[in-house]
């Protein structure tokens, strides 16, 4: 992924987080462009209330444009895994190689990932993989 402004499609209805930018595109996936803020529980607990407002309660497979922010501390890892599959049934991760892992393994280096989950450096492959879960 280069270093390139990810910007909603014309038209498209926006919702504003805390730690994410999200909209939902034509095809019923949920697209996130996340933030720098370090992960605490209250912003996921915030978070998480926005994605079910934004989805009506459904579970939707998320495409998300990952950003840098700081390590969240055990406390809000647990917390964030937890979270996951309440709100989601599938996550793409797009980012330059390598932070997707990373952030796979801090969350998830002593069990799975609660719900399907793959990185991608191409949104377009990221997509591909994620409309199985439509």
């Amino acid at each position: 992924m280069k270093d390139k402004l990810i910007l909603p499609p014309p038209g498209k209805e926006i919702f504003e987080g805390e730690i994410a930018t999200y909209w939902l595109d034509n095809d019923g996936l949920l697209i996130s462009v996340s933030k720098s803020p370090t992960r605490t529980v209250a912003n996921i607990t915030a978070n998480v209330a926005l994605v079910k407002q934004i989805t009506s309660n459904k579970k939707v497979p998320l495409l998300i444009y990952l950003s840098k922010s700081g390590v969240p501390d055990k406390e809000t890892r647990k917390f964030a895994t937890k979270q996951l599959p309440e709100i989601y049934s599938a996550m793409a991760m797009v980012s330059k190689p390598g932070l997707a892992k990373f952030i796979m393994n801090l969350l998830f280096r002593l069990k799975p990932p609660p719900i399907p989950m793959k990185s991608f450096v191409n949104d377009k492959e990221a997509r591909v993989w994620l409309k199985q879960f439509l």
